[in-house]
């Protein structure tokens, strides 16, 4: 048997066999790739490439770069930085036709550049946003459009877990990751706000305006931003100037956000000790994902898959472009079947050489197939967002709360054309730091 077809089996057949029973997609990468490089080179060679990989990658100090920021983002959760945050979007966008909707993402888009979680994001903002849309007659549909997509913001705005896994797994900077993610969000979080205007003007009741504040009001109400911009500030800023290293920047994070919420009261031990808790469960989850990807792409490195198929792909007769949508395509259909995070790891040993054969800039391909994958989180079966606006509002029914996400697609997928088109608007932040 070709080591080829070795691949393809242990792809095609044995991998989702796993899958299908249940098994976590991280044992299920380590199962494979451990049996597949066994038979292909040895049992013995296969046991001490376990051993081997596996200590060299985990004793890295850069490693713990995924637990600090991970901490960062549930203290942020657990300290009501978020309702100070849609509090101020409030006082600015409310009195507009869908203007609780419009601060939703503005506050998404801020609370997410301290957290860099989607499920976060989504829950935090949703247990604040819902109720106050209620409150105002807003259109369930909108309601929970907005707080479903908005969530998503979390997974591009640094700092993101996403982009520090691909970092870890690609070898790439994630301090030029992070830069990567600024404007990207922003151009996506623009096209939330555009959706949710049309939407306002087909539909006048989908979200009623609320009561106008003062420009006073507003002005205060800048005061609830502080934390957030001061942390953000803090840790984008520090990498960018060259003053952190990225797990640097993570423990000042943390630091900064424990000055600014505990002493206030707002943040309490069981706060710290929950946040702590939950960054145990999530660090451990990514933990065992880039123990499997390590596994796995150790067995499709032996085989020479990944650089046959992007071999193939760079000969073909076609535009680079053609193979690019191909490649999202399959990454926007995993991402509806898997959690997002999980299908990259898998994939990327297969796709990330193929985007490089095809002279795509790394960072912005890694920024690409990021909010392509994300998607999933807001489309079926799989739909990671959905199902938490559903927990949080259990009387809006769940075909509902699908519909309304469908409302914001069209969105992203301008989003991710617009910088496919301008691959600049990713790269120029990035670019400055060398």
């Amino acid at each position: 048997m070709s080591l080829a077809a070795v691949g393809i089996i242990g792809i095609v057949i044995l991998l989702f066999v796993l899958f299908f029973l249940g098994m976590p997609v991280g044992f299920a990468m380590a199962i494979v790739g451990f049996a597949g490089f066994a038979y292909v080179v040895s049992f013995k060679a296969a046991l001490s490439m376990v051993a081997i990989d596996i200590w060299a990658t985990f004793s890295k100090y850069g490693l713990t770069v995924i637990p600090l920021f991970i901490l960062m983002g549930y203290l942020a959760f657990n300290s009501g930085i978020a309702e100070k945050l849609y509090n101020t979007a409030y006082k600015w966008f409310g009195h507009f036709r869908g203007g609780l909707a419009i601060a939703t993402i503005g506050a998404d888009e801020l609370f997410a550049a301290i957290c860099g979680s989607n499920t976060a994001t989504a829950a935090t903002m949703g247990a604040i946003a819902i109720p106050q849309m209620n409150k105002y007659n807003y259109d369930t549909r909108l309601s929970s459009g907005t707080v479903v997509t908005g969530g998503t913001l979390g997974t591009v705005m640094p700092p993101s877990v996403l982009l520090i896994i691909i970092g870890l797994q690609t070898e790439q900077s994630i301090i030029k990751l992070f830069l990567a993610g600024i404007l990207p969000a922003i151009v996506l979080g623009i096209f939330f706000v555009v959706t949710i205007s049309v939407l306002c003007r087909i539909y006048p009741n989908f979200g009623p305006a609320g009561p106008r504040t003062s420009f006073r009001e507003k002005l205060k109400s800048l005061a609830g931003v502080t934390e957030a911009v001061a942390i953000f500030v803090l840790v984008i800023g520090g990498l960018y100037a060259g003053v952190f290293t990225p797990t640097e920047a993570g423990a000042a994070g943390v630091l900064l956000t424990l000055i600014v919420t505990a002493p206030a009261g707002r943040l309490n031990w069981k706060g710290i000790l929950d946040s702590v808790k939950d960054t145990l469960k999530i660090s451990c989850m990514a933990f065992v994902l880039v123990t499997g990807a390590l596994i796995f792409g150790r067995f499709l490195a032996v085989t020479r898959l990944p650089f046959m198929v992007a071999d193939f792909a760079a000969s073909l007769p076609v535009s680079p472009y053609v193979i690019l949508i191909i490649v999202l395509l399959i990454y926007l259909i995993g991402g509806c079947f898997m959690d997002a995070l999980g299908f990259l790891v898998l994939t990327i040993p297969i796709f990330f050489p193929l985007g490089k054969a095809l002279g795509f800039d790394p960072i912005w391909y890694s920024i690409i197939i990021t909010m392509v994958t994300t998607l999933g989180a807001i489309t079926p079966p799989v739909g990671v967002n959905i199902y938490v606006v559903k927990a949080l509002a259990p009387e809006i029914d769940i075909g509902t709360i699908f519909k309304s996400a469908s409302y914001f697609l069209l969105a992203c997928i301008v989003s991710i054309a617009i910088l496919v088109i301008f691959p600049q608007i990713v790269l120029v932040i990035p670019n400055m730091v060398r």
